[in-house]
């Protein structure tokens, strides 16, 4: 009965978040703690992050091109295609789904590792709450820096369209230019951060909750960490498709 376990599961996650979210009882190993996981998925993250943007830029632009070769909409609005594309859509998901490969895995594999390794057990023995000591700076510094590395995406995105495009004569720069300043809507902007930061806090969740409950030896070490990336991704679509009706409708 696979929906009688993933209603257990989310039953489970929802009941969790009580404990995450408690006062700290250390603010200053809080604080450590945060900012080694933002320098771990900020700074870590970002050539992963560079790549996949310039190349989702150059392959949008070539795509478009090719799709509005010899009809009669101007050049320039390919620019503002690839802009609005890479700002409302592109950046924000491919980020966070490439994301939830490099960083919930790894959250998963650490703390299902601590797990086994009895180290949770412990440090519950001392009276820490595990679960906001472990778990709480991962969220807080996934939902501060994703949102950047999500803006940086956008733009780096732009510029790949852009080296894609003027240098090879498919169009001039100035139509290009001309394409990423017309027709701007702000709106999209917060579209794309409502989306990064909850995408973010997805991932996080999901890939420590995997990790924080795993059983078993390494097999199942492994199989957690695989789960914490397909259900990471799966959520993160079903929120894509849920916050563009709620925001653009």
């Amino acid at each position: 009965m696979i929906v009688f376990d993933w209603l257990e599961h989310f039953g489970r996650w929802v009941v969790w978040q009580k404990q995450i979210f408690k006062k700290p009882e250390n603010l200053g190993m809080y604080y450590k703690e945060t900012i080694r996981q933002m320098y771990d998925i900020g700074i870590g993250s970002l050539p992963i992050v560079f790549l996949i943007a310039i190349f989702i830029g150059a392959v949008t632009v070539i795509q478009f091109y090719y799709q509005m070769e010899g009809t009669l909409i101007p050049p320039y609005y390919i620019g503002y295609i690839v802009r609005d594309m890479m700002i409302i859509e592109l950046a924000p998901t491919f980020t966070n789904l490439v994301l939830a490969g490099k960083v919930g895995s790894n959250m998963a594999a650490e703390l299902g590792g601590m797990r086994q390794k009895e180290h949770i057990d412990a440090m519950e023995v001392m009276g820490v709450n595990t679960s906001a000591y472990l778990v709480l700076p991962k969220v807080i510094a996934a939902v501060s820096m994703i949102p950047i590395l999500v803006s940086l995406a956008a733009f780096v995105g732009v510029i790949g369209g852009y080296l894609a495009s003027v240098p090879s004569g498919l169009f001039t720069a100035a139509e290009y230019i001309q394409g990423l300043r017309a027709f701007f809507i702000p709106w999209n902007v917060t579209i794309m951060f409502v989306k990064a930061v909850s995408f973010a806090f997805i991932l996080t969740s999901v890939s420590c909750y995997q990790g924080y409950f795993v059983k078993g030896g390494s097999i199942e070490l492994g199989q957690a960490s695989t789960r914490a990336v397909v259900y990471s991704d799966i959520l993160i679509l079903l929120a894509d498709y849920f916050i563009a009706v709620v925001l653009t409708g």
